[in-house]
C-alpha cells in the first residue's frame, strides 16, 4: 500500500478542508491521475496519485487535515480492471413498469448513446402552442392547452411559472398560482421561514480576516474622481477586430487601467509602497493584482511586472488568472506578492464603492460602471460614457496630494489614451517641454 499524505502548500499553513473526492474509494486510478481536491486558507489545489492502483479513500469530505496527514492509500498490487486493459463491457439496470429489474447489456456505446439521445429529443422537444387568435406564442413551452391559452392571453413569461405536471408540463393551476401571486419566485413556498447554517471555507474565513485587519491595522482613505471613457471606447470600437485577430484575445477595459496605474505609480512611488514594521519598502517594479470574484470566494492573482508587458500581454494575463480562478486552479504563488491592486466593481453595476486595501499593499484602485451623464466640455453640455473612480489608501504612508495626483494621472492617461504609449504627451515630449 503506497500512501497519499496531505502536501505542503506553504510555510505559514498548517491544515487544509477536503473539497472533494473527484475518485471514489474502491476505483482504480492511474499514476498522476487527479484524486481530490484540498481547499487552504489561500488556494484550492489538487491531489493526484503516486502509483496506479486500486484506491482507499480514509478522509471524508469537509474533514480537516492537518499537513503530512495520510489522505488515502493505493494498492499497487491489484490488477488492472478487464486483465489487459480493456474496458469490460457496462451493465446497467432498468427497472420496468411490473417492478423488476431488467439486465441491459451495452454492445454497442455509440449505439446506445445515439438511442439515449434520440430519446432524450423525443421526451425534450417542445410542444407547439397556439393562442386563442391564431397566433404562436413566442417561445415553445410544454403546457397544456388550457394553460398555454392563458399564458398567451395575459402575456405571461413562461419561465416564471413553476411547472406540477408531468415532465415539466405547465398546468391551468400553475398559471392562476402564477397570476394570484406575481411576485413569487417560482418553486419557492409562501412565507417560508427555512434557514439554513453551513461551515465558512479555509478561503472565506482568510478573505474575512484579512479585510477586517486592513480596517482595524491602516488609516485608510478613499478620494474620488471621474473619467470620460469615450476615448479609450473609441479605441476599442475601432481596433478590437484587428486586436484579436493579431493577439487572440479580446481588447477590454483592464490593459487601459493597468498601463495608466503602471506609470502612475512609477510617478507617484509611495503608492507602490507598504510599510513593514518601522520600514518603508518601496518598489521600482508594478505587481498589479487583479481582483476576481471566484465560485468560492474573493482571489487576488498578480501580473508580475505589469509595466513592461505590452497591452496584448496584459489582456492574455487577465484572461489566463480569471479562468484559472473560475476554475479554482490558481496556485499560491500566482496570489503571493503584489505591489497595488485594481478591483472592478462596475461588472456587477456598481456605479461607486470604497474598496479595501488588499494588505500589506497601501493602496487599491476602484474601477465602476459606465454610465452615460451630462458633462460640461468646452462650455457645452454633451452626454459622455462616464466613469467614477476611486482610490482606497493607508494614510500612514500616502499624504493627500499624492494619492489626489496619482488618481488624476490616472484620469489623464485614460482620456489621452495615446500618452500609454511612453506615459508622456508624444507633443511635449517632442518640444521637451
Amino acid at each position: 500500500m503506497i500512501e497519499i499524505k496531505v502536501p505542503t502548500v506553504g510555510e505559514s499553513i498548517s491544515e487544509v478542508t477536503l473539497i472533494k473526492w473527484l475518485k471514489q474509494d474502491g476505483d482504480y486510478v492511474e499514476r498522476d491521475e487527479v484524486i481530490a481536491e484540498l481547499e487552504s486558507e489561500k488556494a484550492t489545489f489538487e491531489v493526484n496519485a503516486e502509483q496506479a492502483g486500486v484506491l482507499k479513500t480514509l478522509g471524508h469530505e469537509g474533514d480537516t487535515l492537518t499537513i503530512g496527514q495520510v489522505l488515502a492509500k493505493i494498492d499497487e498490487t491489484a490488477s488492472r480492471p478487464g486483465g489487459n486493459g480493456t474496458v469490460k463491457k457496462e451493465q446497467a439496470k432498468n427497472t420496468g413498469q411490473d417492478g423488476t429489474e431488467q439486465a441491459i447489456v451495452t454492445k454497442d456505446p455509440g449505439k446506445k448513446k445515439n438511442e439515449t439521445k434520440t430519446e432524450t429529443a423525443k421526451a425534450d422537444k417542445p410542444v407547439q402552442q397556439t393562442t386563442t387568435n391564431n397566433q404562436s406564442l413566442e417561445q415553445e413551452v410544454k403546457a397544456s392547452p388550457v394553460a398555454s391559452a392563458m399564458i398567451a392571453d395575459k402575456k405571461l413569461n413562461p419561465s416564471a411559472i413553476s411547472p406540477s405536471g408531468i415532465g415539466g408540463k405547465i398546468l391551468k393551476d400553475d398559471v392562476l398560482e402564477a397570476l394570484t401571486h406575481p411576485g413569487k419566485k417560482p418553486g419557492i413556498e409562501l412565507f417560508s421561514r427555512d434557514e439554513k447554517t453551513e461551515k465558512m471555507s479555509n478561503l472565506r474565513k482568510t478573505v474575512s480576516r484579512r479585510l477586517v485587519e486592513a480596517k482595524n491595522t491602516t488609516a485608510m482613505l478613499t478620494t474620488f474622481n471621474e473619467v470620460n471613457m469615450q476615448p479609450v471606447m473609441d479605441i476599442r470600437a475601432k481596433y478590437k477586430d484587428k486586436f484579436k485577430e493579431l493577439h487572440g484575445v479580446n481588447l477590454g477595459f483592464m490593459s487601459f487601467f493597468t498601463k495608466a496605474v503602471c506609470y502612475a505609480l512609477q510617478e507617484w512611488p509611495a503608492v507602490n509602497s507598504y510599510i513593514d514594521g518601522d520600514s518603508i519598502i518601496s518598489h521600482s517594479y508594478c505587481d498589479i493584482s487583479i481582483a476576481v470574484s471566484a465560485p468560492k470566494g474573493l482571489v487576488v492573482p498578480v501580473i508580475r511586472n505589469a509595466e513592461s508587458l505590452s497591452m496584448a500581454d496584459i489582456e492574455k494575463k487577465v484572461v489566463e488568472l480569471a479562468t484559472k480562478a473560475r476554475e479554482n486552479k490558481l496556485s499560491l504563488e500566482e496570489m503571493q506578492g503584489g505591489t497595488f491592486t485594481i478591483t472592478n466593481g462596475g461588472v456587477f453595476g456598481s456605479l461607486m464603492s470604497t474598496p479595501i486595501i488588499n494588505i500589506p499593499q497601501s493602496a487599491i484602485l476602484g474601477m465602476h460602471k459606465i454610465e452615460e451623464r451630462p458633462i460640461v466640455i468646452d462650455k457645452q453640455i454633451v452626454i459622455r460614457p462616464m466613469m467614477y473612480v476611486a482610490i482606497s489608501y493607508d494614510h500612514r504612508i500616502i499624504d493627500g496630494r499624492e494619492s489626489v495626483s496619482f488618481l488624476v494621472r490616472v484620469k489623464e492617461l485614460l482620456e489621452n489614451p495615446d500618452q500609454l504609449l511612453f506615459g508622456r504627451d508624444p507633443v511635449k515630449t517632442l518640444l521637451e517641454i
